[in-house]
This record gives C-alpha cells, structure tokens and sequence, in this order.
C-alpha cells in the first residue's frame, strides 16, 4: 500500500477520492487544512500527495512549497480554478503535476501511478556532473551554475533544463518534455513549457534564443555549443 496525504476541505470530493484509491493499493490520510498539513506531512511520511490550493488556514501554494522543501515526494495539485497562472505558479511551488476539478477518480488514479512511477524509478542517487561551457549541472544535489556563480532555480525550471540538457543536439517537443517531466501528454492547450523555457531564457542571458533554440512547428532544442 502506498502512504497516500490528501488535503482536501470538500468533505463530499475526499470521501469519494479517499473510497476510490483504497480499493487501488492507495492507504489515504485526510487533512482538511491547510495549516495542519504540515505536521501530517512530517509524521505520516506520505509516499504521495493530493493537494488542494484553496484551504482553509493556508494557503495550498504556500503549503506545496513548505512540503517541497522537506523533500522529494511527488506533489499532485488539485483545484477548482481554472487559471493557467495557478498551474505555473503551482509547479514553480515544486508541484509535479496538475489537475482541474472536478476530476474523474479513474483520471486522477492514472495520474498517481504516473507519478509512483517515475519516483520509484528514480532509483539510487545520482552523483553526476553535466557541463556545456560555462553551465555546469550538479544532479547529485540538484545545484547549477552559470558563469562561476550559483544560479537559483525553481523546481520546473531545473527540471526542464536538465532535461533539456540531457538530450542536448535533440529537438524535444512539448508532448515529449510533459512526459520527461510530469508524466502527462500534451494537449494543445499547456503553455507550462512554453513559460518555464522564457524564464530560463530569462536567467542564461539567451534573449536570441541561440542556447535554447525554438524549432517551429517541432519543440525545443538545447544547443552544447551555444553555453561558452
């Protein structure tokens, strides 16, 4: 059984979720604040989280981010908004993925075992090294650098890059990235990537687009020789 934290305060949506993922090898612990969530984090040591962002107590970003902070346990958001901003500011939090309300239980089950699977599949710890100039990624503890100096990125953001540095001289499309990084297809509407790649332009000084190169109509493409 896989250790399940779902802070929810829709009392009829928890008990459906919480009924459904029992009987799929899911044991579920419901926290309905915000503010409680936290502890209940520390103490249960979930192997996965369901979480909502609007709670009673504090707020569900707020709570993301404390809950990142303590670790690497896969984060699913769940929220009645409709908004494209929630879901990039959520990942940027250190979500790992994001689903609108209301949601299928069968829906929401395939996420969870997307997400179990590409933690599980984590396997031991990486102490490599990738360098392209002067980018060097630390996988070991997650750190970059940029020109001699540490350059501080969200969650996705390093994701994303490393990522793309991972299959650099290899346009990857949006489909593929979603997949690499959430487990999730593209569906022609996610502008997360599209987001995420202006704000690593943003920080590695690649307003001509040469390091992380736009391929019309395909995806994007890391060059290695363009990070001198």
């Amino acid at each position: 059984m896989h250790r399940l934290l779902l802070v929810e305060d829709d009392a009829r949506l928890a008990q459906l979720v919480t009924e459904y993922l029992t009987n799929y090898e899911f044991a579920v612990e419901l926290v309905t604040r915000g503010d409680e969530a936290l502890e209940r984090f520390k103490a249960i040591q979930p192997d996965v989280v369901v979480l909502d962002l609007m709670l009673p107590g504090l707020d569900g970003m707020v709570v993301c981010r404390q809950m990142r902070e303590l670790g690497e346990v896969p984060i699913l958001i769940l929220t009645a908004r409709e908004d494209s901003y929630d879901e990039v500011s959520g990942l940027e939090q250190g979500a790992d993925d994001f689903v609108n309300k209301p949601v299928q239980p069968r829906v929401l089950l395939a996420r969870l075992r997307a997400l179990m699977r590409r933690s599980q599949n984590k396997g031991a710890p990486d102490t490599g090294v990738i360098t392209f100039g002067a980018l060097t990624i630390a996988t070991s503890d997650r750190s970059v650098v940029w020109r001699g100096q540490p350059c501080v990125l969200s969650n996705t953001e390093y994701k994303l890059l490393l990522v793309l540095a991972e299959s650099a001289g290899t346009v990857l499309s949006r489909d593929a990235l979603l997949k690499k990084m959430r487990g999730i297809e593209f569906d022609g509407l996610d502008r997360s990537i599209d987001n995420c790649i202006s704000k690593l332009r943003r920080k590695f000084d690649d307003a001509e687009s040469e390091k992380i190169k736009t391929v019309w109509g395909e995806g994007y493409l890391f060059s290695p020789s363009a990070w001198a």
